[in-house]
Protein backbone atom coordinates (compact mmCIF):
# COMPACT_ATOMS: atom_id res chain seq x y z
CA UNK A 1 0.00 0.00 0.00
CA UNK A 2 1.44 3.02 -1.05
CA UNK A 3 1.81 6.08 1.63
CA UNK A 4 -0.78 8.24 -0.16
CA UNK A 5 -3.16 5.19 -0.27
CA UNK A 6 -2.48 4.67 3.56
CA UNK A 7 -3.14 8.60 4.22
CA UNK A 8 -6.49 8.23 2.25
CA UNK A 9 -7.85 4.80 4.35
CA UNK A 10 -7.15 7.59 7.37
CA UNK A 11 -10.25 9.54 6.74
CA UNK A 12 -8.40 12.45 5.13
CA UNK A 13 -10.99 14.83 3.71
CA UNK A 14 -9.81 14.92 0.51
CA UNK A 15 -6.51 14.35 -0.65
CA UNK A 16 -4.93 15.08 -4.46
CA UNK A 17 -1.38 13.50 -5.77
CA UNK A 18 0.99 15.63 -7.44
CA UNK A 19 4.48 15.25 -8.39
CA UNK A 20 5.80 16.58 -5.76
CA UNK A 21 3.95 16.80 -2.82
CA UNK A 22 0.51 15.51 -0.64
CA UNK A 23 -2.31 18.00 -0.52
CA UNK A 24 -5.34 18.04 1.72
CA UNK A 25 -8.43 20.20 2.25
CA UNK A 26 -8.48 20.01 5.92
CA UNK A 27 -11.48 23.03 6.26
CA UNK A 28 -14.25 24.23 3.31
CA UNK A 29 -17.41 26.23 3.49
CA UNK A 30 -19.59 23.04 1.96
CA UNK A 31 -17.86 20.64 4.52
CA UNK A 32 -18.22 19.82 8.58
CA UNK A 33 -15.11 20.70 10.59
CA UNK A 34 -13.95 16.41 11.34
CA UNK A 35 -10.99 15.95 13.67
CA UNK A 36 -8.32 14.34 11.67
CA UNK A 37 -4.49 13.77 11.42
CA UNK A 38 -1.59 12.48 9.48
CA UNK A 39 1.77 11.74 10.61
CA UNK A 40 5.32 11.21 9.21
CA UNK A 41 4.96 7.98 9.79
CA UNK A 42 1.58 7.13 7.83
CA UNK A 43 3.52 9.48 4.85
CA UNK A 44 6.24 6.50 4.80
CA UNK A 45 8.66 9.71 5.89
CA UNK A 46 11.66 8.41 7.61
CA UNK A 47 13.08 11.25 9.47
CA UNK A 48 14.87 11.80 12.33
CA UNK A 49 12.27 14.82 13.02
CA UNK A 50 8.91 13.21 13.04
CA UNK A 51 5.90 15.09 12.41
CA UNK A 52 2.53 15.46 12.65
CA UNK A 53 -0.20 17.85 11.83
CA UNK A 54 -4.13 17.21 13.75
CA UNK A 55 -7.27 19.08 13.23
CA UNK A 56 -9.84 19.41 16.12
CA UNK A 57 -12.42 21.28 17.48
CA UNK A 58 -12.89 22.47 20.60
CA UNK A 59 -15.84 23.09 23.02
CA UNK A 60 -17.34 24.33 26.19
CA UNK A 61 -18.22 27.73 26.75
CA UNK A 62 -17.22 30.71 24.73
CA UNK A 63 -14.34 28.35 21.76
CA UNK A 64 -17.71 26.40 21.48
CA UNK A 65 -16.75 25.03 17.31
CA UNK A 66 -13.59 26.24 17.04
CA UNK A 67 -11.42 24.84 14.97
CA UNK A 68 -7.32 24.21 15.83
CA UNK A 69 -4.70 23.09 13.33
CA UNK A 70 -1.33 21.58 15.26
CA UNK A 71 1.34 21.58 13.74
CA UNK A 72 4.26 19.71 15.12
CA UNK A 73 7.58 19.39 13.18
CA UNK A 74 9.67 17.35 15.19
CA UNK A 75 11.41 20.36 17.56
CA UNK A 76 8.68 23.39 17.57
CA UNK A 77 4.77 22.79 18.05
CA UNK A 78 2.56 25.67 16.64
CA UNK A 79 -1.10 26.20 17.14
CA UNK A 80 -3.05 27.70 14.39
CA UNK A 81 -6.68 28.73 14.49
CA UNK A 82 -8.70 28.63 11.25
CA UNK A 83 -11.65 30.01 13.39
CA UNK A 84 -9.84 32.93 14.25
CA UNK A 85 -8.11 34.31 10.59
CA UNK A 86 -5.84 31.95 10.99
CA UNK A 87 -4.17 33.73 14.09
CA UNK A 88 -0.96 31.81 15.24
CA UNK A 89 -2.10 30.64 18.97
CA UNK A 90 1.46 29.65 20.17
CA UNK A 91 4.31 28.23 19.63
CA UNK A 92 6.49 26.24 21.48
CA UNK A 93 10.14 24.27 21.67
CA UNK A 94 10.69 22.19 24.64
CA UNK A 95 9.07 23.84 27.26
CA UNK A 96 10.05 27.74 25.75
CA UNK A 97 6.66 29.11 24.77
CA UNK A 98 6.72 31.65 22.27
CA UNK A 99 3.56 33.58 23.33
CA UNK A 100 1.56 35.13 26.25
CA UNK A 101 -0.44 34.39 29.32
CA UNK A 102 -3.96 36.69 28.38
CA UNK A 103 -6.33 37.05 30.75
CA UNK A 104 -8.50 35.41 28.34
CA UNK A 105 -7.66 31.98 28.68
CA UNK A 106 -10.28 30.46 25.86
CA UNK A 107 -10.10 30.42 22.12
CA UNK A 108 -13.31 32.85 21.64
CA UNK A 109 -15.39 31.75 18.82
CA UNK A 110 -15.98 35.29 16.90
CA UNK A 111 -19.55 34.70 17.00
CA UNK A 112 -19.63 35.65 20.56
CA UNK A 113 -17.18 38.42 20.18
CA UNK A 114 -19.05 42.14 19.24
CA UNK A 115 -16.56 44.28 18.22
CA UNK A 116 -18.39 47.57 18.39
CA UNK A 117 -19.20 46.64 22.15
CA UNK A 118 -17.09 48.43 24.61
CA UNK A 119 -16.72 51.64 22.81
CA UNK A 120 -15.09 49.60 20.29
CA UNK A 121 -13.09 47.67 22.10
CA UNK A 122 -14.68 44.47 21.74
CA UNK A 123 -11.61 42.99 19.59
CA UNK A 124 -9.77 42.27 23.35
CA UNK A 125 -12.51 39.64 24.18
CA UNK A 126 -10.21 37.43 22.08
CA UNK A 127 -7.20 38.82 22.08
CA UNK A 128 -4.71 35.96 23.45
CA UNK A 129 -2.60 34.98 20.22
CA UNK A 130 1.28 34.71 19.43
CA UNK A 131 0.20 36.38 16.42
CA UNK A 132 -2.76 38.18 15.87
CA UNK A 133 -3.70 39.80 12.07
CA UNK A 134 -4.75 43.36 12.18
CA UNK A 135 -6.69 44.71 9.06
CA UNK A 136 -7.38 44.97 6.75
CA UNK A 137 -9.39 47.73 5.84
CA UNK A 138 -8.47 49.21 8.60
CA UNK A 139 -6.17 48.67 11.81
CA UNK A 140 -6.23 51.12 15.09
CA UNK A 141 -7.34 52.13 18.12
CA UNK A 142 -11.56 52.66 17.42
CA UNK A 143 -12.77 55.97 17.03
CA UNK A 144 -14.77 57.86 14.14
CA UNK A 145 -13.66 58.08 10.68
CA UNK A 146 -15.57 59.82 7.41
CA UNK A 147 -18.86 59.13 9.76
CA UNK A 148 -17.77 55.48 10.97
CA UNK A 149 -17.11 53.90 13.60
CA UNK A 150 -13.51 51.84 13.38
CA UNK A 151 -13.24 49.35 16.15
CA UNK A 152 -9.95 48.43 17.31
CA UNK A 153 -7.69 46.94 14.91
CA UNK A 154 -10.03 45.92 12.35
CA UNK A 155 -11.93 42.42 11.38
CA UNK A 156 -9.03 39.64 10.53
CA UNK A 157 -8.67 37.82 13.67
CA UNK A 158 -11.99 37.61 13.91
CA UNK A 159 -12.76 36.38 10.42
CA UNK A 160 -13.08 32.65 9.99
CA UNK A 161 -11.23 31.24 7.10
CA UNK A 162 -13.34 29.44 4.61
CA UNK A 163 -10.83 27.26 3.00
CA UNK A 164 -8.23 25.16 4.99
CA UNK A 165 -5.35 23.19 3.25
CA UNK A 166 -2.45 21.23 4.15
CA UNK A 167 0.35 20.79 1.61
CA UNK A 168 3.31 18.64 2.64
CA UNK A 169 6.86 18.67 0.27
CA UNK A 170 7.36 14.98 -0.95
CA UNK A 171 11.07 15.55 -0.75
CA UNK A 172 13.49 16.66 1.95
CA UNK A 173 13.20 18.86 3.98
CA UNK A 174 9.24 17.71 4.00
CA UNK A 175 8.40 22.17 4.55
CA UNK A 176 4.64 21.66 5.98
CA UNK A 177 2.82 24.55 4.56
CA UNK A 178 -0.71 25.19 5.91
CA UNK A 179 -2.94 27.40 3.99
CA UNK A 180 -5.70 29.35 4.27
CA UNK A 181 -8.69 31.91 2.58
CA UNK A 182 -10.32 35.14 4.56
CA UNK A 183 -12.95 37.39 3.15
CA UNK A 184 -13.44 40.65 4.11
CA UNK A 185 -16.61 41.89 2.18
CA UNK A 186 -19.29 43.87 3.03
CA UNK A 187 -21.67 45.54 -0.02
CA UNK A 188 -21.02 48.84 -1.64
CA UNK A 189 -18.13 48.72 1.01
CA UNK A 190 -14.95 46.51 0.72
CA UNK A 191 -14.39 43.65 -1.27
CA UNK A 192 -11.11 41.53 -0.12
CA UNK A 193 -9.17 38.27 0.47
CA UNK A 194 -6.45 37.51 2.06
CA UNK A 195 -4.83 33.80 0.86
CA UNK A 196 -3.35 33.16 4.38
CA UNK A 197 0.14 30.73 4.07
CA UNK A 198 2.36 29.46 7.12
CA UNK A 199 5.44 27.73 6.21
CA UNK A 200 7.73 25.76 8.85
CA UNK A 201 10.37 22.67 8.49
CA UNK A 202 10.55 19.32 10.90
CA UNK A 203 13.38 20.34 12.87
CA UNK A 204 12.83 24.12 12.52
CA UNK A 205 13.19 26.59 15.53
CA UNK A 206 11.29 29.13 12.92
CA UNK A 207 8.39 29.26 10.82
CA UNK A 208 6.82 32.38 8.15
CA UNK A 209 3.77 33.62 7.73
CA UNK A 210 2.81 35.26 3.83
CA UNK A 211 -0.11 36.94 3.16
CA UNK A 212 -1.30 37.92 -0.36
CA UNK A 213 -4.42 40.62 -0.23
CA UNK A 214 -6.75 40.92 -3.12
CA UNK A 215 -8.88 43.77 -4.02
CA UNK A 216 -11.62 41.64 -5.83
CA UNK A 217 -13.80 44.87 -6.40
CA UNK A 218 -13.62 47.33 -9.35
CA UNK A 219 -12.25 50.09 -7.27
CA UNK A 220 -9.31 51.23 -5.34
CA UNK A 221 -9.88 50.96 -1.73
CA UNK A 222 -8.08 51.79 1.12
CA UNK A 223 -6.30 49.13 3.54
CA UNK A 224 -3.97 48.68 6.39
CA UNK A 225 -2.42 45.75 8.08
CA UNK A 226 -0.62 44.85 11.01
CA UNK A 227 0.59 41.54 12.40
CA UNK A 228 0.48 42.19 16.47
CA UNK A 229 2.95 39.82 17.43
CA UNK A 230 3.08 39.60 21.50
CA UNK A 231 5.79 37.51 23.46
CA UNK A 232 6.03 37.32 27.16
CA UNK A 233 8.29 35.16 29.56
CA UNK A 234 10.92 33.89 29.26
CA UNK A 235 12.20 36.50 26.94
CA UNK A 236 10.26 39.32 28.63
CA UNK A 237 11.90 40.56 31.78
CA UNK A 238 13.44 42.86 33.91
CA UNK A 239 15.96 44.13 31.82
CA UNK A 240 15.36 42.23 28.81
CA UNK A 241 15.92 44.34 25.98
CA UNK A 242 14.60 45.39 22.58
CA UNK A 243 16.84 45.87 19.25
CA UNK A 244 16.19 46.85 15.47
CA UNK A 245 17.60 48.99 12.42
CA UNK A 246 15.89 52.02 13.84
CA UNK A 247 15.52 55.14 11.21
CA UNK A 248 13.29 57.51 14.03
CA UNK A 249 11.43 56.57 17.06
CA UNK A 250 8.33 58.24 18.86
CA UNK A 251 6.12 57.47 21.75
CA UNK A 252 2.79 57.13 20.66
CA UNK A 253 1.39 59.41 23.48
CA UNK A 254 2.10 61.92 26.13
CA UNK A 255 2.29 58.65 28.49
CA UNK A 256 4.82 56.99 26.77
CA UNK A 257 6.81 59.73 26.39
CA UNK A 258 7.99 59.96 29.74
CA UNK A 259 9.67 56.47 29.27
CA UNK A 260 10.81 57.61 25.84
CA UNK A 261 15.11 57.69 27.57
CA UNK A 262 14.31 53.66 28.25
CA UNK A 263 12.28 52.65 25.15
CA UNK A 264 14.48 49.65 24.53
CA UNK A 265 14.78 47.97 27.60
CA UNK A 266 11.72 46.43 29.79
CA UNK A 267 10.29 46.43 33.45
CA UNK A 268 9.29 43.69 35.55
CA UNK A 269 5.66 43.03 36.12
CA UNK A 270 4.55 46.62 37.46
CA UNK A 271 1.42 47.24 38.87
CA UNK A 272 -0.73 50.26 37.69
CA UNK A 273 2.11 50.26 34.45
CA UNK A 274 -0.92 49.97 32.11
CA UNK A 275 1.16 50.04 28.73
CA UNK A 276 3.27 52.69 26.51
CA UNK A 277 3.88 52.04 22.59
CA UNK A 278 6.81 53.52 20.40
CA UNK A 279 6.57 54.30 16.57
CA UNK A 280 9.51 53.33 15.13
CA UNK A 281 10.57 53.57 11.22
CA UNK A 282 13.42 50.92 10.36
CA UNK A 283 16.17 50.40 8.61
CA UNK A 284 16.52 47.81 5.85
CA UNK A 285 18.94 46.06 4.19
CA UNK A 286 18.93 46.80 -0.14
CA UNK A 287 16.12 44.38 -0.34
CA UNK A 288 13.96 46.08 1.82
CA UNK A 289 14.57 43.41 4.61
CA UNK A 290 14.69 44.20 8.49
CA UNK A 291 14.60 42.10 11.58
CA UNK A 292 13.53 43.03 15.19
CA UNK A 293 14.98 41.41 18.20
CA UNK A 294 14.11 40.48 21.67
CA UNK A 295 15.97 38.91 24.30
CA UNK A 296 16.06 38.48 27.65
CA UNK A 297 18.78 40.34 29.91
CA UNK A 298 21.55 37.59 29.80
CA UNK A 299 20.73 37.76 26.05
CA UNK A 300 20.85 33.81 26.31
CA UNK A 301 17.37 33.52 24.78
CA UNK A 302 15.23 35.52 22.15
CA UNK A 303 13.21 36.16 19.66
CA UNK A 304 13.28 37.84 16.24
CA UNK A 305 10.84 38.83 13.87
CA UNK A 306 11.70 39.87 10.39
CA UNK A 307 9.81 41.38 7.98
CA UNK A 308 10.11 43.49 4.58
CA UNK A 309 9.63 47.17 5.11
CA UNK A 310 8.61 47.82 0.99
CA UNK A 311 5.22 46.73 2.37
CA UNK A 312 5.11 46.67 5.84
CA UNK A 313 7.44 50.14 6.28
CA UNK A 314 6.86 50.77 10.08
CA UNK A 315 6.80 49.12 13.24
CA UNK A 316 4.85 49.39 16.71
CA UNK A 317 6.57 48.47 20.00
CA UNK A 318 4.24 47.74 22.26
CA UNK A 319 4.83 47.53 26.20
CA UNK A 320 2.77 46.17 28.37
CA UNK A 321 4.64 45.56 31.49
CA UNK A 322 1.53 45.39 33.77
CA UNK A 323 1.15 42.62 36.61
CA UNK A 324 1.24 38.95 35.48
CA UNK A 325 -2.52 38.71 35.42
CA UNK A 326 -3.17 41.89 33.79
CA UNK A 327 -0.76 40.49 30.96
CA UNK A 328 2.50 40.76 30.95
CA UNK A 329 3.41 41.24 27.49
CA UNK A 330 5.02 42.92 24.90
CA UNK A 331 4.12 43.19 21.14
CA UNK A 332 6.50 43.45 18.21
CA UNK A 333 4.12 44.62 15.24
CA UNK A 334 5.25 45.15 11.82
CA UNK A 335 2.85 47.06 9.84
CA UNK A 336 1.79 49.77 6.97
CA UNK A 337 0.53 51.73 9.58
CA UNK A 338 0.97 52.64 13.41
CA UNK A 339 -1.59 52.00 15.84
CA UNK A 340 -3.61 55.25 15.92
CA UNK A 341 -6.90 55.40 14.43
CA UNK A 342 -7.36 55.29 10.60
CA UNK A 343 -7.79 59.26 10.44
CA UNK A 344 -4.79 60.03 11.59
CA UNK A 345 -2.64 58.26 9.70
CA UNK A 346 -3.71 59.96 6.43
CA UNK A 347 -1.54 63.09 6.97
CA UNK A 348 1.24 60.60 7.91
CA UNK A 349 1.04 58.84 4.40
CA UNK A 350 0.36 55.22 6.45
CA UNK A 351 -3.34 54.62 4.61
CA UNK A 352 -2.08 52.79 1.27
CA UNK A 353 -4.48 52.01 -1.58
CA UNK A 354 -4.59 49.02 -3.68
CA UNK A 355 -5.99 49.18 -7.06
CA UNK A 356 -8.72 47.14 -8.38
CA UNK A 357 -7.95 43.38 -9.05
CA UNK A 358 -4.58 44.75 -7.65
CA UNK A 359 -2.43 42.39 -4.69
CA UNK A 360 -0.19 43.59 -1.94
CA UNK A 361 1.83 40.83 -0.25
CA UNK A 362 3.31 40.34 3.51
CA UNK A 363 5.98 37.80 4.55
CA UNK A 364 6.47 38.05 8.50
CA UNK A 365 9.31 35.20 10.03
CA UNK A 366 9.34 34.02 13.30
CA UNK A 367 12.97 32.39 15.05
CA UNK A 368 13.45 31.20 18.22
CA UNK A 369 17.16 32.30 19.31
CA UNK A 370 17.89 29.37 21.22
CA UNK A 371 21.00 29.89 22.78
CA UNK A 372 23.72 33.33 23.45
CA UNK A 373 25.29 32.33 20.17
CA UNK A 374 21.93 32.61 18.32
CA UNK A 375 21.53 35.94 20.23
CA UNK A 376 24.08 37.26 19.05
CA UNK A 377 24.10 36.17 15.10
CA UNK A 378 20.72 38.17 15.21
CA UNK A 379 22.15 41.12 17.24
CA UNK A 380 24.79 41.41 14.48
CA UNK A 381 22.32 41.65 11.57
CA UNK A 382 20.45 44.18 13.50
CA UNK A 383 24.04 46.01 13.41
CA UNK A 384 24.96 45.75 10.03
CA UNK A 385 21.50 46.72 8.88
CA UNK A 386 21.65 50.11 10.89
CA UNK A 387 25.51 50.04 9.53
CA UNK A 388 26.53 53.08 11.30
CA UNK A 389 23.10 54.86 10.88
CA UNK A 390 21.97 57.35 13.24
CA UNK A 391 18.87 56.92 14.56
CA UNK A 392 16.59 60.03 15.36
CA UNK A 393 14.87 60.37 18.74
CA UNK A 394 11.63 62.51 18.04
CA UNK A 395 10.60 63.68 21.49
CA UNK A 396 6.87 64.36 20.60
CA UNK A 397 4.00 61.98 18.91
CA UNK A 398 3.29 62.09 15.21
CA UNK A 399 -0.17 62.76 16.39
CA UNK A 400 -1.95 65.30 18.56
CA UNK A 401 -4.50 62.91 20.17
CA UNK A 402 -6.49 65.99 21.79
CA UNK A 403 -7.02 67.29 18.53
CA UNK A 404 -10.27 65.80 17.36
Amino acid sequence: MTPLKFAVTLGALSVASQAMAWDYVLLDSDKAAQNWQITSQQLGVNTDKPFSVTLRTLHGGRQEGVSIVDIDNGTMKLTVVPTRGMNVLQASVGNVRMGWESPVKEVVNPSFIELNGRGGLGWLEGFNELVARCGYEWVGHPGMDNGELLTLHGRAANIPASRVTLHIDEKPPYAITLRGELKEQAFKKVDFSVATQLVTEPGSVAFALTDTLTNNGDYPKEYQALYHSNFSTPFLEQGARFAAPVKQVSPFNDKAKGDLPDWQTYRAPTQDYDETVYNLVPYADPQGDTLAVLHNKAGTLGVSVGFNTRTLPVFSLWKNTDTQGQGYVTGLEPGTSFSYNRRYQRPLNLVPTIGPKEHRQFHISYSLLADKLAVDKALQRVVDIQGGRETEVRPTPLVDLNQG
